[in-house]
This record gives C-alpha cells, structure tokens and sequence, in this order.
C-alpha cells in the first residue's frame, strides 16, 4: 500500500551553482516532530521543512553546514550528506566519503569520452562526520541549529559543533578503515564501481551506525558503528571500541543489496537496500531486530532479516530514475521514502516533489 505527501520548496533556496534542484537529488530524510529534515546531495545544506495542516511539508528553510562547522573546502564544493542522526540535542551528519569516476559526454570526441572514464575525482568535503546542536522551540515546535548553545538539561553546560579529526584527502575514520582486511582494498575505488560508499546513519545513544552502499561482499552489506568522543578543543576522536579497533563491522547477507539509508525504531532498525552501482534493481526496506541491544560484531544471514516491502525504482524509459536514498519513521506502520532523481510524475509544479507513503506494518 502506497500514498503519497508533497515536499514544497521555496524558489528562492532550491538552486545551487550549477542550478540543480534540490528536489532532484535528494539524499537523506529523517523527522523530528513536525520537522522533515532533507538533504541534496549536491550542496553544503541542510533542508527543514514543516509538516502544514493539510499534511503536506512546505515552510522550506535552508541552513548552510559552513555557518557551523569548519569544513575542509572553503569553496562551497559538495559534502554530498547521505545520512543523519539526532541524539542528545546533536544533529549528526556524515559526507559519502566515496571518490569518484568522470562521466563520458555525448557531445566530446570518442577519445574524449574514453579519456574521461579513466578519470577519478575527489572532493574533500566528503570526508565529514559532524554533530551540530540542535534545539527544539518550545513555543513553535520548530527544530533549529545553533554553532554553540546552552544544554537545556544540564544549565551551564555548553553545547558546541564539532566533527571528526580530518583533512581534505580524508578523516580519522578513513584512516583506520584503509587498514581493514574487508574495506581496505576498496577505498581508491569509485563508489558508484562497488568501491567505499557511506550511504546512511544512525544513532543509538552514543553509537553511530554506518551504513555502506558499498562495498558489497559477495553479497553481503556491512553496517559500521563507532563512538565519537570529544577532546577539550572540541575535535571528535574515534573511542576504541574492540581489542583491535575503534570501530565494529556488522555483515548483513541483503543478496547483493546496499544499504541506502538506516533508522531506529525502538530496539530495531530498519535499512532501506539497493543496488550498490549505479544500476537499476530491486529497492526493499528490511528490519533488523534487537539490533541495537547487541554489543558485539554481528552477522545476519538473509533469513534472519525481515523483509519488510519493496520500494518502487524506475524502470524501461525512466530507467536511472527514482532512486529511493532517504528513509523516515512516521509512526510505527508507516515510513516515509525521498527519491533521488524523481520521475516526472513526481514533480508537481517547479518547487515541490512527491514523496512515497510506504506502510511497513500492517
């Protein structure tokens, strides 16, 4: 059963350089009360939107990622955010931390196109896992961001932005990562060729769960999960979480899949799951139970995941469209999905989108 709710944009906060919509790439979704929070995967933003009476989200308002946190590129080049999280007044968010491979262009020389191909690209912004403080309006209900602010349950104690150790050509977590026997053999390759690719992010507490569209293991996805901690200047450091390293691996057998987003619902969590290049293929949402009581590496065989429902991709002439990439909870039977390169049948004026309706639970 599908149903569909409208995402309405302003005009004057949708475009970036290039002049891409913000409708048309979008990432990563998650609520907070009455809040839908988005974002594109093409900008230095983070997009919030309001739930209106009639139940659609418009009252569209833009905040830039460098007004709080102190972002490698200062050229305003892409993060390309593909997972947030909210816990303990922090909105956490991570870049794909993935390279990439040029694309041909129709019009250019064979040769051209060839040459392109072998051309792999990297954008420092990408690197980025951050926490950015966030307080609810007790008067509005509105969710808003601040660089520093008080805590409201511990009087004065200050809240402050802050993100993992990092340069331009990667982070703590790529650091420890390019040592890994299962990952580290993928990190120089593409994403979009089944190389490193973080597409989705979760928060239990102090943990983070790390979603990876790639790579895939022979079919197997993983999910990683971390404990950023913070030093007295402020900067996010990785706590050593086993004997050998300061993250843990989790093996999920989606049959070829990836993982596109990740939330917690209660002990559970649900993974939005697709294919892991840049193909077309079966979209599904699946839970995983209990998951976050466990506190050891973990390793689920396709049957001891439930298959929740598919989610419905382009196919034939829309083929590369309808990318489903942001997952969020409404209620305890029903998710809402945000589509990367929407079909035309989706896009309903020149600001606003349609997103899906999905019911999980019967």
């Amino acid at each position: 059963m599908r149903d569909k709710i409208k995402l309405s944009f302003s005009p004057d906060l949708s475009l970036n350089a290039e002049g891409k919509h913000v409708r048309d790439g979008l990432s990563t979704a998650m609520l907070l009360g009455d809040n839908l929070w988005l974002s594109c995967d093409e900008r230095t933003t983070i997009e919030r939107l309001t739930r209106l009476p009639d139940g659609s989200f418009g009252k569209h308002q833009s905040f830039d990622v460098h007004d709080y946190l102190d972002l490698p590129a200062k050229d305003f080049s892409e993060i390309d955010i593909e997972g947030m999280g909210m816990a303990d007044h922090y909105l956490w968010l991570i870049g794909s931390h993935s390279l990439k491979r040029k694309k041909p262009k129709r019009p250019d020389s064979i040769k051209k196109q060839i040459e392109r191909l072998s051309k792999i690209k990297s954008d420092p912004n990408r690197y980025l896992l951050a926490r950015i403080p966030i307080l609810q309006d007790p008067a509005t209900g509105e969710y808003t961001l601040y660089k520093e602010v008080e805590d409201p349950d511990k009087p004065g104690k200050m809240l402050r932005a802050g993100q993992l150790k990092g340069d331009k050509t990667g982070s703590l977590l790529t650091e420890v990562l390019e040592k890994d026997p299962h990952i580290a053999p993928f990190m120089d390759i593409p994403g979009k060729d089944n190389g490193f690719d973080i597409e989705g992010l979760a928060i239990h507490g102090h943990r983070i769960f790390i979603g990876l569209r790639g790579p895939v293991l022979r079919g197997w996805a993983m999910v990683l999960e971390v404990e950023p901690e913070e030093d007295k200047a402020g900067v996010l450091h990785l706590k050593q979480l086993t004997k050998e390293k300061p993250y843990r691996k989790h093996f999920l057998n989606l049959r070829g899949k990836g993982i596109r987003e990740l939330r917690i619902f209660g002990n559970d969590m649900y993974l939005l799951a697709g294919p892991t290049m840049d193909l077309d293929g079966v979209i599904a949402i699946y839970r995983w139970r209990d998951a976050v009581n466990k506190h050891t590496e973990q390793l689920l065989h396709h049957n001891e995941l439930e298959r929740l429902c598919e989610v419905p991709h382009g196919t034939g002439e829309n083929s590369g469209k309808d990318k489903a990439e942001g997952l969020a909870i409404l209620d305890e039977q029903r998710v809402l999905v945000v589509f990367d390169s929407p079909m035309d049948e989706r896009i309903v004026g020149k600001n606003d989108v349609q997103a899906d309706v999905l019911r999980v639970v019967e």
